[in-house]
């Protein structure tokens, strides 16, 4: 594709020499995720940013996390990102994909992290995600007449790098101090021993290590819990689920359509989501709690059949596993909400990267490392303990590797398709064999997902609180 106009003039306007950078091609003869492109060759990237005062424009490296605090102290504002919407329409009036990195762009007043003056040549997202722009320092440096160079970026591969879950705890309780010295006692005693477990989740768990537990005995615990129970039936009956007739009691849910251990985790997993409150706000972009769970639970459920049966894990923890997936976003509304609010601003100017970065730079800790240590303490399954744990990290070989993986792997796959706040990147070779999963079948599984997202949706609307 041809370069941009209003890139390719504003270039020519100041005598910029350049050359152009295809995509490369993927396994798949594809031109290479663009967010993923930008991060390996760790290309210059533009955020928009914006309050009462008008907008600005920002340019970082793409393997960067962007500093939403040092910006704003720089400007003396209050910045926050772009809402997407008004980023499309910036896009679209310029004849854009994606926002260039080039200072002046549009007449707006520029910061550019002063990392990228330290390199010889530089890539920058030229406006058209099918190749980048290469220009050499001097020139990107008369680009910069006029921006303001500042320290606003710190790399993002160290905040990146997973610890061993054995430190957990002590990261927890660091974290904890920092956030306040005079309540630590108090916050640890909050935190990590309340909320406690409703009376329905204790009893549902105590099913779940019962062998003799028989439906009667579910049914009764989950109908003893009106709420849960309508939730429950309101599962099976559905759209997604095409049951024929009317679902008219738990037992008929459980019989009729979803079957014993699909009703056992779906019912855990809803006690547990509903014993934190869902935070009022969240980055823009960000889809609710319950529809990332539903989705990516849905997603799961498709992949765990593709597997060849002699490597399939086990169905139930599989879903209850993706169900739980997030739990930890609520974990950090809950106990860290001035760090919550801060986390939100930081998301929204960061779509480059996930969420375990801009954690771990604002908390030194992630929802991971909450939420699996919380669901220790509850004596939760230990494959549901290892899959939120290690969810983001494909390379870990620990025994229930592989509910880790398929977190992950529906996470990605929804993510390339536009569900989520994040980049989109590829899922890497390695992960789809450790899981016996051929990536085809993947890819044909979430494409289910996404016809049904309707009635993903009435599910989640249900699950939500009113």
């Amino acid at each position: 594709m041809p370069l941009p106009t209003s890139v390719e003039s504003l270039l020519n306007s100041q005598n910029i020499h350049y050359d152009l950078a295809a995509a490369p091609l993927d396994a798949n003869n594809q031109p290479l995720w663009h967010d993923q492109h930008l991060r390996n060759v760790g290309a210059a990237k533009a955020v928009l940013l914006e309050d009462d005062r008008g907008r600005i424009l920002v340019v970082i490296s793409a393997d960067t996390l962007l500093d939403l605090n040092a910006v704003n102290r720089q400007m003396g504002r209050e910045l926050r990102a772009t809402g997407q919407d008004a980023v499309r329409q910036f896009c679209d009036s310029h004849a854009l994909q994606t926002v260039p990195a080039l200072p002046k762009l549009a007449g707006l007043p520029t910061l550019v992290d002063k990392q990228l003056l330290s390199r010889e040549s530089l890539l920058l997202d030229s406006g058209n995600d099918e190749q980048l722009l290469h220009i050499n320092r001097d020139d990107f440096q008369q680009v910069l007449e006029d921006a303001i160079i500042c320290d606003i970026a710190m790399p993002l591969e160290p905040l990146e790098q997973d610890i061993s879950a054995a430190q957990d705890q002590e990261q927890i309780l660091g974290a904890l101090r920092s956030f306040t010295q005079l309540r630590i006692k108090q916050r640890l005693e909050e935190t990590l021993e309340l909320p406690p477990l409703s009376e329905t989740a204790q009893r549902i768990i105590n099913l779940r290590v019962d062998p003799n537990a028989d439906i009667s005995d579910l049914a009764q615990v989950v109908e003893t819990d009106p709420s849960l129970a309508a939730q429950v039936v309101s599962w099976a009956a559905s759209p997604y689920y095409s049951a024929p007739g009317k679902i008219r009691s738990i037992h008929d849910a459980i019989v009729r359509v979803l079957g014993f251990d699909m009703v056992l985790n779906l019912a855990l997993g809803l006690a547990l989501g509903r014993s934190l409150n869902m935070p009022k706000e969240g980055p823009e972009g960000y889809l609710g709690y319950w529809q990332q769970s539903v989705y990516t639970a849905a997603t799961i459920e498709g992949l765990v059949t593709a597997i060849p049966r002699e490597h399939r894990p086990t169905f139930g923890m599989a879903y209850l596993s993706g169900l739980l997936h997030n739990f930890g976003y609520l974990i950090l509304a809950e106990i860290f909400p001035p760090y919550f609010s801060q986390f939100c601003r930081m998301a929204e100017a960061n779509p480059h990267s996930y969420h375990q970065p801009i954690e771990r730079h604002l908390l030194g800790i992630t929802r991971e490392q909450l939420s699996s240590c919380l669901m220790s303490l509850w004596s939760m399954p230990e494959e549901v303990v290892v899959a939120l744990r290690h969810q983001n990290n494909p390379g870990y070989q620990g025994e229930h590797h592989e509910y880790a993986k398929l977190i992950f792997v529906a996470q990605r796959l929804l993510m390339q398709r536009g569900l989520g706040l994040g980049p989109k990147l590829d899922i890497p070779d390695s992960v789809f064999a450790d899981l016996h999963l051929d990536p085809a079948k993947a890819q044909a599984t979430v494409e289910n997902v996404m016809e049904s997202l309707d009635d993903l949706d009435h599910i989640a609307l249900q699950l939500s609180p009113r």
